[in-house]
């Protein structure tokens, strides 16, 4: 299955406030669930997971993840 993955850039300690400072490309990642599409994403960007949520029965995840000093929220998906 596939999973489309966008990334948003919210802070760095350079920035003031919270803020959508910088969109990324979405990625589309080949995986068996969104855990696995997750973990991939995670790796191939030498990142870690900082948050991990899943709204109520959506299919939908939503994630924070840190690069060295900025935070990312992901959005993964199915299609």
């Amino acid at each position: 299955m596939q999973y489309t993955i966008e990334a948003r850039e919210l802070t760095t300690a350079k920035t003031r406030s919270l803020s959508f400072d910088t969109a990324h490309r979405p990625v589309v990642i080949e995986a068996r669930d969104s855990d696995e599409a997750l973990t991939r994403y995670i790796h191939a960007n030498e990142s870690e997971l900082v948050s991990l949520v899943r709204p109520g029965r959506s299919r939908e995840a939503i994630a924070t993840v840190r690069k060295e000093d900025t935070l990312y929220l992901l959005r993964v998906y199915s299609g």
